[in-house]
């Protein structure tokens, strides 16, 4: 059995769009879209060869992931930050001090939840000491001594 290639695609795109379904990050279903297209291009009989059905691949996959993937994310997500500020899986939690953080900013690690962050203070903080999380920013932790 042959598949002619705007069926090939097609597949190729729904497959890709359910793998969406399994694997979180919502960038797969663009590549499936962009297969979709391309199916579309070639059953109009604008793509005929595999060099044209690639171009238009890759151009609309890369045009819809960078196109609209901040859209539709947070369709599904949300907004990554809550309301009052708060990051309430680690504000206001104890932390235990990994490398010494050296105050003014500096930068040292913690651990928290079995992980090690990385992790600012004002002031200075020896290793082995707790701290309290005061905010996150990204990957970073805002911490202060604990009195």
């Amino acid at each position: 059995m042959s598949l002619d290639p705007q069926t090939l695609w097609l597949i190729v795109g729904l497959v890709l769009i359910m793998v969406e379904f399994v694997v979180p990050g919502i960038v797969i279903v663009f590549f499936g879209i962009g297969a979709i297209i391309t199916a579309i291009t070639t059953w109009f009989g604008w793509t005929p060869d595999l060099g044209g059905q690639v171009a238009v691949f890759a151009i609309s996959s890369a045009a819809l992931l960078f196109g609209l993937r901040r859209f539709v994310k947070k369709w599904f997500v949300g907004l990554s930050t809550n309301p009052n500020g708060h990051d309430d899986d680690f504000t206001g939690r104890e932390a235990r001090v990994i490398t010494s953080l050296p105050g003014h900013g500096g930068d040292g690690k913690v651990e928290i939840k079995g992980s090690n962050w990385n992790a600012r203070s004002e002031v200075a903080v020896p290793a082995g000491a707790t701290v309290i999380i005061e905010r996150r920013e990204g990957l970073t932790f805002h911490v202060r001594p604990r009195h």
